[in-house]
């Protein structure tokens, strides 16, 4: 028998064949004693009660079991502790666990420096940026954040995103943006708006990933090989544009890079203690490559100039910091930039829909991160949200680009060993001394080597393999990911987004509006009967095309036999519902044909009218005694006849 929010029991009983110590859990002995709670003649929210399942316990087991002490679910931590996170685990943070942070910590420092550098030249912002935007995302997110993993700070998807809405920009609205970005993440984290991320589906999200890292990896060609023809040059004049000392130094650079990331894949043959320390010594030269390459080619630039001079060094050059110690005050809402005056208003004007645009992407990408790197699969999403916006209003009030998590920057993290989101106390601390210290020496790096840098990092996002595969399984999902992946190209990334969530809409749309309902003739008993049973769920957008299925069954099969729906799979049944089964079913009355509703729970029931060809029935018996009692009914009236 099947009934709405059913609560079953199966329980062996301690008496008869399996009651001795042979028995095993779970091994039946002559059948399962099951036992239904449920009293149709009670209230609604009276129906299943747990005193009426420990009663039945105990009768079946013959001693008291105390449910409501052994299987209530966990109290829910304070909100405080689950706001300000650091306050859950600091009191059981031990010199192991800091230890452990310390070395990770480091080791992601000497990971983000190099990287936060690139990420800033890709959005058109001098060094220091990323570096400020490293800093203070680290250090936030230890007191909020709940992945030990999750690393904040500059990445491609944001780089790329700045670079498309504040290209040509003053540095000030890049600012205003990492404010109004954290505004909106902040917002989605305490109204509890994570279920939007749920609309963008896989294959959109994978096309909007390689999309960018295409944009990526042809903005960084130019200085990759030193060409630095504004626009889009000819074929020609691109190539008669390239420099030979950029072109050999990105190269060489990109080559040193792809070869070092294979380092930490090396594999002996004998598993012994020499083996496995040279493991962990490749392991950290391949995650410390960008470093390495940005160091020894900052290195001989310096050599360089200490030789000759500045303008003898054949290689384009990083832009110099005069002052990158970043210090504390309100983001930018009002400036002048070239004698003309930017108030807030005109900022949201240029920003656009960047103002969604970078929020959605940054919120959808950290999420992602956190389910990959969480243990227990229980993410507080709201909880990232609220972090993430935090950090890029944080990163406001000290002149930081828009921030998120970074694939690359967790994977170093896990495999570094952290234990707590401590460790991004020690990379903030790595990434402030450089920005104390390193700051004159900025200016050596040639942008050859940090255009290799972006290259190698995001050349491995480009994923064209689910192409072949959608295109086999899925014919909607393949023309999402092309769409979505050719916008980004053309239109730009925002676009691209967008076209993928407006198309999955309109695909969920029709499949609302046009429910698969199965329509086929059965018997049962030398009884027969049309059953039509619904494929999947029906609202109410799916009411007409279930109305038609209904129609034309009766007119295929002459309304010679009684209908069974199944309304199993009915949502959210309204006066839509109403309607259409009271239409449906006078219609068949004027044909004398028979209407079995199954699997519909009391309380929908109630809310049909009385309708003299409508029955109702949950268990097979029940619908067999429904058609017989037609069938008899149909044998008196031929007989009278």
């Amino acid at each position: 028998m099947r009934w709405p929010r059913k609560h079953t029991f199966g329980l062996w009983p301690t008496v008869g064949k399996w009651s001795g110590r042979g028995a095993s859990k779970g091994q039946p002995g002559g059948g399962a004693t099951v036992a239904t709670i449920y009293d149709p003649n009670c209230e609604e929210k009276e129906k299943y009660t747990l005193q009426n399942g420990d009663d039945y316990y105990d009768q079946a087991n013959g001693h008291t079991v105390d449910v409501e002490g052994k299987y209530t679910k966990a109290k829910q931590a304070h909100w405080l502790l689950r706001r300000i996170y650091i306050l859950s685990w600091i009191r059981s943070y031990d010199r192991e666990r800091a230890f452990a942070d310390l070395i990770a910590g480091i080791t992601l420092g000497l990971t983000i420096i190099p990287q936060s550098i690139a990420y800033a030249a890709l959005a058109g912002l001098s060094s220091e940026y990323g570096l400020y935007s490293a800093f203070i995302g680290s250090i936030i997110y230890v007191f909020f954040g709940t992945i030990p993993q999750v690393s904040i700070g500059p990445t491609s998807l944001m780089a790329i995103l700045t670079l498309q809405f504040c290209a040509d920009k003053p540095v000030q609205v890049v600012i205003v943006l990492a404010f109004l970005a954290g505004l909106v993440e902040l917002a989605m984290g305490v109204f509890q708006l994570g279920f939007i991320v749920s609309f963008i589906p896989g294959p959109v999200t994978k096309a909007f990933t390689s999309g960018t890292a295409v944009i990526v990896v042809f903005a960084q060609i130019k200085n990759l090989l030193g060409v630095r023809v504004k626009g889009f040059p000819s074929i020609g004049e691109f190539f008669g544009s390239i420099r030979p000392s950029d072109a050999a130094m990105g190269i060489f650079c990109l080559v040193v890079l792809l070869s070092l990331r294979l380092l930490s894949q090396v594999k002996f043959k004998q598993d012994s203690p020499m083996t496995r320390r040279l493991k962990k010594v490749l392991w950290y030269i391949s995650i410390s490559r960008n470093a390495l390459v940005v160091f020894f080619t900052g290195l001989l630039v310096f050599i360089w100039v200490k030789k000759s001079s500045l303008e003898a060094v054949p290689f384009a050059l990083s832009s110099k910091v005069s002052s990158a110690m970043p210090s504390i005050k309100l983001p930018p809402f009002a400036f002048e930039y070239q004698n003309r005056t930017y108030v807030f208003t005109d900022i949201l004007h240029e920003l656009g829909s960047g103002i969604v645009v970078v929020p959605i992407v940054a919120v959808l990408a950290n999420v992602a991160i956190a389910k990959a790197f969480v243990k227990d699969g229980n993410l507080d999403a709201s909880q990232e949200m609220l972090t993430l916006g935090l950090c890029n209003i944080a990163g406001s009030f000290f002149s930081a680009m828009p921030t998120c998590g970074a694939f690359t920057r967790s994977a170093v993290s896990q495999a570094s060993g952290v234990r707590t989101p401590m460790a991004g106390i020690y990379t903030g601390l790595i990434v402030l001394s450089a920005l104390s210290i390193l700051t004159p020496y900025f200016q050596y790096i040639p942008k050859a080597s940090l255009s290799a840098v972006l290259i190698a990092a995001v050349i491995f996002m480009i994923d064209l393999a689910p192409v072949k595969e959608l295109w086999q399984t899925n014919k909607k999902d393949f023309f999402s990911w092309v769409g979505s992946f050719i916008i980004c190209l053309v239109a730009g990334v925002e676009l691209g987004l967008l076209f993928g969530i407006v198309l999955s809409m309109v695909f969920i749309l029709l499949r609302l509006g046009n429910p698969k309902i199965e329509v086929s003739l059965k018997k049962e008993e030398s009884l027969t009967y049309v059953h039509v049973v619904p494929q999947s769920d029906i609202y109410y957008t799916g009411v007409d095309t279930l109305r038609g299925e209904l129609r034309g069954a009766c007119s295929l099969y002459r309304n010679d036999f009684p209908v069974v729906l199944d309304c199993s799979r009915f949502m959210q049944f309204d006066a839509t519902f109403t309607e259409m089964l009271t239409a449906v079913s006078k219609e068949m009355a004027e044909n004398d044909v028979l209407l079995i509703l199954q699997n519909m729970s009391l309380k929908v029931q109630q809310m049909l009218p009385v309708i003299g060809n409508v029955r109702f029935c949950q268990e097979d018996s029940q619908l067999i005694s429904h058609l017989q009692q037609k069938k008899e009914s149909g044998q008196q009236l031929d007989a009278k006849l």
